[in-house]
């Protein structure tokens, strides 16, 4: 028995939300302290996706290469070989706890997403929520590799409340959470870009704050690669009008024809995963999507 209960205090446990609560609201204009790297390759890859880069030393510093120890998996066409240098592309801006990409991480098992938000009990929430998911995963690959029968689909039973309260016991499949982290940020070259259930800053005032900008699409159209993917949605058809209006004027983007985005996996999670996706469609609300391409700039090729 004692044995028994030892080994259930080793199990992972996710983290409880109502510890994590903070405003939904934070003054993007005022001086927040954080730490920026130089370049995208002096910042350590490691402490984030552990699975997939070294812990840099003298000698490596600014390579983050892949080890070398991962086994090749099954991919949709398109993804990144794992032979490929690791690069994040995919990108949740205010990804709040965490639903989205958590929901995506199967989905593309050897894309790398990290989430960026700016409050800061949310993102360690998500981190610690990220490396639960990855410890309940590795549990379950222990026991089957020990011969016992296991449901991959099933959390381990020390968790299964926890799952419960965080609304994850449908969401614990193949795919070991390695390729998905959390950043505390105010893009790199990115695949896709999620901008979900923004803040709509409904006093004219506060419209500088919007998201999405001419001066915002600016940048996200120099993180995304041509052919990149900015996901929009919302549940406030002002916003919605408002960020359409700014996406279709500029010369950087197009938008996804509706018929183009059902083959696209990732809309369904961007729907239906996150904490306010959820909360709308309990209050049966409207929800406004909108996907625009990135295209190639004309004097890129020059």
């Amino acid at each position: 028995m004692a044995d028994q209960t030892m080994a259930d205090s080793n199990q992972p446990k996710l983290p409880q939300k109502r510890y994590f609560r903070q405003r939904a609201h934070v003054n993007i204009f005022n001086d927040i302290r954080l730490d920026y790297p130089l370049t995208p390759n002096d910042e350590d890859w490691s402490k984030l996706y552990p699975a997939y880069f070294r812990a840099p030393t003298t000698d490596t510093l600014g390579e983050n290469k892949r080890p070398s120890s991962p086994a090749p998996e099954e991919q949709p066409a398109g993804q990144a070989r794992k032979d490929q240098l690791a690069q994040v592309e995919f990108a949740d801006i205010g990804c709040g706890y965490g639903g989205l990409l958590v929901a995506l991480a199967p989905l593309y098992p050897n894309t790398l997403m990290v989430g960026m938000e700016i409050r800061t009990k949310v993102a360690n929430y998500l981190q610690q929520r990220v490396e639960a998911l990855r410890g309940f995963q590795h549990a379950l690959l222990d026991k089957s590799q020990r011969g016992e029968h296991v449901d991959l689909e099933t959390p381990l039973e020390a968790g299964a409340e926890e799952l419960h309260d965080n609304g994850e016991i449908d969401r614990l499949v193949p795919g070991h959470y390695e390729n998905i982290a959390a950043m505390r940020m105010n893009c790199q070259n990115c695949r896709k870009l999620f901008i979900l259930f923004a803040d709509p800053h409904f006093k004219k005032r506060k419209h500088k704050a919007r998201i999405i900008s001419t001066t915002m699409l600016a940048e996200y159209a120099y993180v995304l690669r041509p052919g990149g993917i900015i996901y929009m949605i919302t549940d406030v058809k002002d916003l919605f009008d408002w960020n359409e209006e700014h996406m279709e004027k500029h010369e950087l983007f197009e938008r996804i024809p509706e018929e183009e985005l059902k083959d696209d996996p990732a809309v369904p999670c961007v729907c239906n995963s996150t904490e306010e996706g959820k909360k709308v469609a309990r209050n049966k609300g409207n929800k406004y999507l909108a996907c625009f391409r990135r295209i190639e700039d004309p004097f890129e090729k020059e």
